[in-house]
């Protein structure tokens, strides 16, 4: 009983032990992940969510608001979606859609408020 245990364990290493490689090969030089599109609209979409105020400013570690800049990198991933269309896979076009949305969304709650103080 105690061998079968033994063997489970030296197998699911052995398995570790090949995927490694083709794990490292995923990664770009000085350990970066590959870009690929997926990493493309996420990376776009942190610099809205940083527009709106949502996430720090890495460069600052302040939260600020920039509603012009959030404003131009949601129109661009709408460029993005409209040049796309038909090209995506299904998890790509359900990235691009779900991003779309939750900064729209965000972006016209933050901007009402926005208003409603001005006015």
């Amino acid at each position: 009983m105690e061998e079968n245990l033994e063997k489970k364990v030296d197998e699911s290493w052995k398995e570790k032990a090949k995927t490694e490689p083709e794990q490292a090969k995923q990664e770009a030089p000085g350990g970066m992940p590959e870009p690929d599109f997926k990493f493309f609209l996420t990376s776009l979409a942190m610099q809205a969510w940083i527009g709106l105020g949502i996430i720090a400013n890495p460069a600052t570690q302040k939260q600020e608001e920039n509603f012009g800049q959030a404003k131009f990198i949601i129109d661009i991933l709408d460029i993005l979606k409209e040049k796309t269309k038909g090209n995506l896979d299904k998890e790509e076009s359900e990235l691009l859609e779900h991003v779309l949305y939750e900064l729209r969304m965000n972006y016209v709650e933050k901007t009402s408020g926005k208003q409603k103080k001005d006015a």
